[in-house]
């Protein structure tokens, strides 16, 4: 039995969002499942698609959540970006992708000017799977951890503004960056100091 792994069903997702409306036939892939969203007509997005968009923001929470709290900052902006490179940026979710990657960007710089002294920079893997960041993570002080903590969720707060911001004027597209910013500030939780 082969072991499937997301990357290639992630990939192939996106790569069929930038079809037209009709289907095209495709070429066998060895060891891959094709996984085809179909857009009708004149309607944003695919809510099969908001589903993988949101499914790989709960997955940085779980995997975030399982580390140290100095880690969890950059953990978040690792994941964030990871998930930005993702989303094509000439799809209708080119916003998202702009988005994230900026709340990515944003996360990965008030790690590093708040990095912990102490603690070791390093790769993460999250437990009882192979799954491991792209990069090595900045761990913060925890000295400045309030501080920073709050920072980081202002970061999600306008990050969410602006995913919702990005959807007016469009009935489909407001519900579905609506899930993606409720995705993206279930994060918060992370950041919340005891």
């Amino acid at each position: 039995m082969r072991k499937l792994t997301r990357k290639p069903l992630f990939a192939l997702a996106i790569a069929s969002l930038m079809l037209p409306a009709a289907p095209i036939m495709a070429q066998p892939v060895p060891g891959a499942i094709l996984y085809t969203v179909i857009l009708p007509a004149g309607e944003f997005g695919s809510a099969a698609y908001t589903a993988v968009v949101v499914s790989g923001l709960a997955s940085a929470k779980k995997f975030c959540g399982a580390l140290d709290e100095a880690y969890r900052i950059d953990c978040l902006a690792e994941r964030f970006g990871v998930l930005s490179q993702a989303i094509p940026k000439d799809s209708e979710y080119a916003e998202v992708q702009r988005v994230l990657k900026s709340a990515s960007d944003q996360m990965a710089n008030l790690a590093r000017n708040n990095r912990s002294q102490d603690l070791p920079r390093g790769k993460a893997t999250r437990p009882g799977t192979t799954e491991t960041t792209t990069r090595v993570l900045t761990p913060t002080s925890q000295a400045t951890s309030v501080q920073v903590n709050k920072q980081a969720q202002a970061i999600l707060a306008q990050t969410e503004t602006l995913l919702l911001r990005s959807a007016e004027g469009s009935r489909s597209k407001t519900l579905q960056y609506a899930k993606i910013a409720r995705a993206v500030g279930s994060n918060k939780v992370l950041l919340r100091t005891a």
